[in-house]
């Protein structure tokens, strides 16, 4: 990971118009920036994400549920107050999610996550309760602005390779639009040791969405959760750039 720590935008804290709700009353505990991100979602039976995210209320645009595979690069990964730390501060990470509403709160549930980061995937699992996975993860970047990613879990599992690039100019999503619906989320779902639901509240500005063009040549992540991707051609999203603040896990 070559780029540079320590520039995280903490303007974004003052960006507050956007938001759905209020940010939590408490303190955050967690900077991120996530770099170079590739949207790739796909309409899929409802009834079979269901059977993947038992007892939670699926979120659903015009009455269709959508599975994303969302692949980027994450800068700034640090504790509040302390500095970005080389080689543990900067990974890629990919992950496989849906939408769901819990109390009347949209939200991302997280089929899988892998990261290249062995000591990230340890931290997630052990305090947020996240299905994450070690993967090696290898990201090229052309002189044309494309991406080339790769993604491999560890003992051969899940594997995501395709390369992918920006094509059009950058907005954030108008309200009520199908991008609004599968970027503008505030707080992600799972489930701990004891099978409770839990909630993470994050914080963002709008997103700043491109249209996309991308070229799958491995991609078995859905698969790997059980999900069958149709073959219709994915929705393609890109952003390049995003900086995030999180709050400690709860009881949802």
């Amino acid at each position: 990971m070559t780029r540079a720590t320590h520039d995280f935008r903490y303007e974004i804290l003052d960006e507050v118009g956007h938001r759905p709700w209020p940010m939590p009353a408490g303190p955050w505990i967690m900077t991120q920036t996530w770099h170079d991100l590739l949207f790739a979602h796909w309409p899929v039976d409802r009834r079979e994400l269901q059977t993947r995210a038992p007892g939670l209320e699926l979120d659903d645009f015009d009455g269709q549920a959508w599975l994303g595979i969302v692949a980027f690069e994450m800068t700034n990964v640090a504790p509040r107050r302390s500095p970005a730390l080389p080689w543990i501060s900067a990974f890629p990470e990919i992950n496989v999610r849906t939408y769901v509403r819990v109390h009347d709160k949209p939200g991302v549930y997280f089929f899988s996550l892998d990261a290249g980061n062995p000591m990230a995937v340890w931290f997630a699992r052990a305090f947020f309760h996240l299905p994450y996975y070690s993967a090696a993860i290898e990201v090229r970047r052309s002189a044309d602005g494309a991406i080339d990613y790769h993604s491999r879990r560890g003992g051969g599992g899940a594997e995501f390779h395709a390369r992918y690039a920006a094509a059009g100019d950058a907005a954030p999503p108008a309200a009520g639009s199908l991008e609004h619906f599968l970027t503008e989320r505030y707080c992600l779902f799972t489930v701990d040791r004891a099978n409770r639901l839990c909630r993470v509240d994050i914080h963002h500005p709008p997103w700043p969405v491109q249209p996309a063009v991308a070229e799958f040549r491995v991609n078995t992540l859905a698969q790997a959760a059980g999900i069958r991707l149709p073959s219709t051609a994915p929705v393609l999203h890109f952003a390049r750039r995003q900086d995030v603040v999180n709050w400690p896990l709860v009881r949802a």
